[in-house]
């Protein structure tokens, strides 16, 4: 999709609400673009620094000589609306909100997030978030860590797209002990706009990407995502962890996310329908994660066996009936 193009691969890039101060999301995710060595042109916004990590910084998106095709907001709640407009009137493309504050509390955040998102639509641009962790792009040509994470990701063949950004903080911190690489790294916050399907459609004919893995804890449309899961399965494997398993897990999503609930047994059908292999636990998805990014996909359902005692085979064999393998 090419829209998405300016998410992963943006030429110009304005991190609105860039910060001096140490310890700030703004000063971590503007210090991760430049010391990731980005490849393309990136432009500080703040109306109180005249530079950052000396690089000129300006005091708001119109005054940048350049066009910039992504914008990054770093700023209060309440100011969001206002920058959000400026960057439509620039002919921003797309603009990623890390601010949070939005549908996740309910009530007046509900209403910031539809001003967003009706400004997003008239402007016609694109947007990741609101309430999200940033992206991530290693592929040589772009060098993009759009996050506010201290651990800089390796390059690997893994995708991971996550409803949760303290999740993706903790997954590059076990990933880099476990020397984890990826192509792609999103988080999709309260998916006000971009949501997994766009994703799925991006990363199915990437060639950095030969598995992805997911954290979800809604489904915006299930239908389309059984069609789209379905393609890709066929060529890439797709490991999913679904939370809000229980009712007070769906409570607890619908407070972090905004997620509306749904049946746990309806997404299991879901899943099955379209090859998507469901785990529990996050040492599951990178165990199955590395073993898929590691090796070719099976050509069929027939295993073969081979052990040298009664135990470890009647355990393989149950596993093997469990998933459905001959």
């Amino acid at each position: 999709m090419k829209r998405l193009e300016y998410a992963f691969s943006p030429r110009t890039v304005a991190v609105i609400g860039a910060s001096t101060r140490e310890g700030t999301v703004g000063r971590a995710i503007f210090s991760n673009i430049l010391l990731n060595k980005y490849n393309g042109i990136m432009y500080p916004v703040n109306p109180k620094a005249k530079g950052i990590l000396g690089v000129k910084c300006y005091s708001d998106i119109m005054e940048i000589p350049d066009s910039v095709d992504t914008a990054i907001i770093i700023v209060p709640r309440d100011f969001v609306p206002g920058v959000v407009k400026e960057c439509g009137e620039k002919g921003v493309k797309l603009i990623i909100i890390i601010s949070a504050g939005f549908k996740e509390i309910g009530g007046e955040g509900e209403k910031y997030e539809r001003k967003v998102k009706a400004l997003v639509n008239k402007y016609s641009m694109s947007l990741i978030g609101p309430n999200c962790f940033g992206v991530v792009n290693t592929a040589p040509d772009v060098s993009l860590n759009a996050t506010f994470s201290r651990t800089i990701p390796r390059a690997g063949n893994i995708a991971f797209i996550s409803q949760s950004g303290a999740l993706c903080a903790a997954i590059l911190d076990y990933a880099k002990s476990e020397h984890i690489g990826f192509s792609k790294f999103v988080s999709m916050g309260n998916k006000a706009d971009i949501m997994e399907n766009d994703l799925l459609l991006t990363l199915k004919d990437d060639p950095q990407t030969d598995v992805i893995l997911m954290y979800l804890e809604d489904l915006v449309n299930g239908r389309e995502f059984i069609k789209i899961a379905r393609e890709i399965t066929s060529k890439k494997p797709i490991l999913v962890i679904k939370s809000g398993r229980t009712p007070q897990g769906a409570r607890a999503a619908s407070s972090h996310t905004g997620a509306l609930a749904g049946s746990d047994e309806v997404y299991s059908a879901i899943f099955a329908q379209c090859g998507v292999l469901r785990v529990e636990t996050i040492e599951e998805l990178f165990s199955y994660g590395k073993a898929f990014a590691k090796q070719p996909l099976p050509k069929g359902r027939k295993m073969a066996i081979i052990t040298n005692a009664g135990g470890p085979g009647i355990i393989a064999t149950d596993a093997c009936i469990r998933y459905n393998l001959e």
